[in-house]
């Protein structure tokens, strides 16, 4: 046997051995964030974080105000914008934590994910509407600029439109008390 075909052999019975010993070190490494709490899966990186919201128009749902990017970059107010939809079954999860928070003053602006504007009200008159207004993205073009993983998923935006801070998943009352609170209260909300 020659010298090559001894070598490329080594190669393939290496190889897996080598994927193998990266997974484990990934697994490691993952189990070890995670005991030590920082480790959260659904805090997935974001091309918005301080950066202003991007141009968008929206109808609004059933003929109500839709919502446009530039109101978004400029509101005045600190505020949550919430991507959700009625076939999502996180967003059941989703719906009493967004109605607690509406209840305290914050505004929030929804925007249903391909999703039926019937499918969206009965969702809304069985879960509650925290939102202020909501905007219908049927075709799901402006949840691409925003960079959607999939629904719910919820943005804060100051008062000059910036973005500060966005969870993928249902919002819990964790995530409210350790991430969404402090962050409110330095941004003056």
């Amino acid at each position: 046997m020659s010298q090559k075909s001894m070598l490329g052999r080594r190669v393939m019975l290496g190889a897996p051995l080598v994927v193998l010993a990266a997974a484990g070190g990934g697994w490691a490494l993952m189990l070890r964030r995670m005991a030590g709490g920082n480790f959260d899966p659904h805090s997935l990186p974001s091309q918005l974080i301080g950066k202003k919201v991007p141009d968008f128009d929206l109808p609004g749902l059933n003929g109500g105000a839709g919502i446009t990017g530039a109101e978004l970059q400029k509101p005045g107010r600190t505020m949550l914008v919430n991507f959700f939809a009625s076939w999502c079954i996180p967003c059941l999860e989703d719906a009493p934590m967004l109605n607690q928070l509406a209840k305290t003053g914050l505004p929030i602006w929804g925007i249903t994910y391909k999703d039926k504007p019937a499918d969206t009200e009965q969702f809304l008159s069985q879960h509650g509407n925290p939102f202020g207004r909501i905007a219908v993205d049927l075709p799901g073009r402006v949840a691409i600029n925003w960079g959607l993983y999939g629904v719910p998923e919820t943005y804060l935006i100051d008062a000059s439109g910036i973005v500060h801070w966005r969870y993928a998943g249902a919002l819990t009352q964790r995530v409210i008390d350790e991430d969404l609170t402090p962050l409110l209260h330095r941004l003056g909300a």
